[in-house]
């Protein structure tokens, strides 16, 4: 089969289709003839070889993919062959055939394009975990996502609006900003023109608010906390603004506030299962019916994969990139 993987770490060039057997699928495992996959930022960082695949995972990029089940591993229900799903993988998306744990794969719905369905598995399991379960959110509160119109942001707009929080987006420019508000934040603050510690407190009348969905860190993360309210959370899911920050405990002793953070990939297939029940059970009714799509970039075809990286790097996009296979 063709995949696209790199001998060295580099720039987008370094990606090149290259020849390998086509896997075969172990105990709880099935085979997905891949019809799409999904491009995201672990993958860019993998590729700049600064984040390197867990062990066992395949060293191909991709963790996310859609397309129809051609073969079971043992202890894998007769039912999924030849089901169209679209999984949560550990590496190995960029391909014609991926291997994908049984239990970590949903149902496309009836109706909803295979593109779609490849760019929802990272940006909805990430977001459920860190929103929901890490940060603990509920009804009627405001949350603050940096990167408002990223695929994680727009995923984050989209479930809080759905579950009933007021959310607020940082975006890189005016145009973003007004995307996201179509996408259905309730405020979109451009960054760049304004400090948005300020405009926080100016849209919640100096309350602040509950919780902080962070992709940036290093500096960002003491800004974020004048953000937040007494009791407040933080929660981090990426360091693109550097690894280190500097923190006055007093304040967040004195104000009470949770940090927490998570990465997914490297998390247990038994975690990876237990979560992908509970988003089946909770927030995939909401794309199952049509009520949620995701809000969807451009899509290259996979030989093109080099193209869709430089464009994520260029921060263009608005939403997710996805490669056809």
């Amino acid at each position: 089969m063709t995949v696209i993987g790199f001998d060295a770490p580099g720039g987008p060039e370094v990606l090149q289709p290259q020849t390998v057997p086509v896997p075969t699928p172990g105990a709880g495992q099935v085979l997905v003839k891949v019809a799409y996959a999904g491009v995201n930022r672990p993958d860019v960082i993998q590729r700049r070889g600064l984040y390197p695949p867990p062990p066992g995972a395949s060293p191909i990029p991709g963790l996310e993919i859609a397309g129809e089940v051609v073969a079971l591993g043992a202890d894998v229900s007769d039912a999924m062959l030849g089901q169209q799903v679209c999984a949560l993988v550990a590496g190995g998306g960029y391909a014609e055939y991926c291997l994908a744990m049984a239990d970590h794969c949903l149902p496309v719905p009836a109706g909803m394009p295979l593109d779609q369905a490849a760019a929802l598995p990272e940006t909805l399991f990430t977001v459920w975990h860190n929103v929901f379960e890490r940060g603990w959110a509920k009804e009627g509160e405001t949350i603050l996502v940096h990167g408002g119109t990223s695929g994680i942001g727009t995923m984050a707009i989209m479930l809080g609006k759905a579950f009933g929080l007021t959310v607020i987006v940082t975006c890189g420019d005016a145009e973003k900003c007004a995307a996201a508000l179509e996408i259905g934040a309730d405020h979109a603050i451009d960054y760049k023109a304004s400090d948005f510690v300020e405009e926080v407190k100016r849209i919640t009348d100096g309350q602040g608010v509950e919780l902080v969905l962070d992709m940036v860190a290093g500096d960002y993360v003491a800004r974020n906390l004048r953000c937040m309210k007494e009791d407040g959370r933080h929660v981090t899911i990426a360091v693109q603004g550097g690894m280190q920050a500097e923190l006055n405990m007093a304040v967040i002793m004195s104000r009470r506030y949770t940090l927490t953070g998570s990465t997914l990939r490297p998390r247990s297939n038994q975690f990876k299962a237990l979560l992908a029940q509970e988003i089946a059970a909770n927030a995939w009714p909401l794309f199952a019916s049509g009520q949620l799509r995701p809000i969807m970039d451009q899509a290259f075809p996979l030989a093109d994969a080099a193209a869709a990286h430089a464009r994520m790097e260029a921060g263009a996009h608005i939403g997710k990139i996805v490669l056809r296979v």
